[in-house]
């Protein structure tokens, strides 16, 4: 498959827009914490023949169409358009966001038939904004987007955003913003635009210098480790969910989700791979397995955010047991734990972190962060030592994506990536296969290439899992 880039153009907010007269954006608290890493994802559209020929005679017509309206709403979510100063604010709006416009030499439906995900990144902007990588140049641009047009006039339209500013719930507000904007039919939804674009800073105020550049790398050595990462991805149909939920009923557990089901088997398998790499390594690796689900706190605060919040407004829930007791847990025992670390981010706690809260919760996180200040080296030093296995999830089910309608229908898949870069971690993405398919979930899983060796190959695993398959599967 033979991807050649047709232009570069960069995107700015549209001239209604008085640039020079908007102040910095501050990033919260919670956005500090984060390293500049890119969150990919590609929204795959076959668009008809007749739907494409009925609103745009030709792609030069479909690429002006979304960077006029690209433009347009970049006025309202104007500091996707800046740079990163500092790790304090965002500033520099009229750098603009990257479109890039490819031509793809290939068909859509060969593509999604038997989909090679290791083909996946030429549908993302390559141009500084890998994917789950660590950037420490501060002019990278915090989102860029890629338009890939096959010769039967599928779509493929690649997103790279940067995660200092731009969580999942984040992106999915600029989407839909972006393509209601876009959308030449039809009657038009009111913007989901963020009515108050600075709540999450004015709430979780950032750290000043010097520990505003300190934090971040702190966090980066939690979420990125050496190793040789690879992904597969693996899809869980409704039957295997459910049988999934029942098992876990059957542990005592009261009505578990899918979502709960499916991450505690998924962190169960990977756990039992770390502990037969650990059996058969001369130096064992920590005894403790740790699962590290990312929770939308936006609900959860008193009061609280407005859905469409800007920011990083997630925090990590985590459940632990160790290796050692792998073999007496059963799945309702992990839902069992999970459950509790999720009922632990409340109100009471996050509260503790925001202006006008207990000023205990605010001075705790500049203590912890001074530690690192007064010997930062040693203590990043320490951490791959102390470091346990660490597994994270992120659910991608109520993000909306498959719903993205530019004027030519909702995608008929969502990838993801097919390569991370070499220093990372073990993360497993969740999400639906496509919008009309109800009941199964795809798991996109990023382990070291040690575990993934046993995980794929575990005989358990794949009695649920289905490495991989077409994406046009009846």
């Amino acid at each position: 498959m033979e991807v050649s880039v047709i232009s570069t153009e960069m995107i700015k907010p549209s001239p209604s827009l008085a640039i020079p007269h908007l102040k910095p954006f501050k990033i919260s608290l919670l956005d500090q914490f984060i390293p500049t890493f890119y969150s990919p994802f590609i929204l795959f559209y076959p668009i008809k023949n007749g739907a494409r020929d009925h609103y745009f005679k030709k792609n030069a017509q479909i690429s002006t169409h979304l960077k006029t309206s690209l433009s347009e709403t970049l006025s309202s979510f104007y500091p996707f358009s800046g740079r990163i100063n500092d790790n304090l604010f965002i500033d520099k709006y009229e750098e603009g966001v990257p479109f890039v416009e490819t031509r793809v030499k290939s068909d859509l439906f060969d593509f999604l038939k038997d989909p090679q995900l290791e083909l996946l990144n030429q549908f993302l902007p390559s141009s500084s904004c890998q994917p789950y990588c660590l950037h420490y140049q501060t002019n990278t641009p915090l989102l860029a987007i890629q338009l890939n047009m096959f010769d039967c006039g599928g779509i493929a339209l690649g997103f790279s955003c940067s995660h200092k500013i731009i969580d999942g719930r984040t992106a999915s507000a600029f989407l839909n913003s972006w393509s209601w904007a876009a959308n030449p039919t039809g009657s038009k939804k009111s913007s989901i635009v963020p009515d108050k674009l600075m709540e999450a800073s004015s709430r979780f105020p950032p750290l000043g210098q010097p520990l505003s550049q300190i934090v971040s790398p702190l966090a980066g050595k939690l979420l990125f480790d050496d190793g040789n990462y690879i992904t597969r991805r693996f899809v869980f149909d409704a039957k295997a969910i459910t049988t999934l939920r029942a098992e876990a009923k059957g542990d005592g557990i009261e009505n578990p989700s899918r979502i709960e089901a499916l991450s505690c088997f998924i962190w169960k398998s990977c756990t039992t791979a770390a502990r037969l790499r650990s059996a058969s390594c001369i130096w064992p690796s920590s005894s403790s397995s740790i699962a590290a689900h990312a929770v939308n706190i936006r609900q959860r605060t008193k009061p609280r955010f407005s859905k469409y919040s800007t920011g990083n407004l997630w925090w990590a829930a985590t459940a632990a047991y160790e290796m050692a007791d792998d073999d007496h847990m059963g799945l309702g025992d992990l839902v069992a734990l999970t459950r509790e670390a999720y009922s632990n981010i409340n109100a009471d706690y996050l509260n503790a972190f925001q202006l006008g809260g207990d000023e205990s919760g605010v001075e705790a996180a500049a203590a912890i962060s001074n530690i690192f200040v007064r010997n930062p080296k040693l203590v990043l030093e320490l951490m791959p030592m102390m470091k346990p296995q660490v597994f994270w999830f992120t659910s991608w089910l109520k993000f909306g994506f498959h719903e993205v309608d530019f004027g030519w229908g909702k995608p008929i898949w969502v990838g993801v990536c097919g390569k991370v870069g070499p220093r990372f971690g073990n993360l497993t993405i969740l999400k639906e296969i496509n919008h009309e398919r109800n009941g199964g979930i795809e798991a996109w899983v990023n382990l070291d290439e040690n575990l993934m060796a046993i995980v794929e190959n575990d005989p358990q695993f794949l009695t649920f899992a289905t490495p991989n398959p077409s994406i046009l599967m009846p």
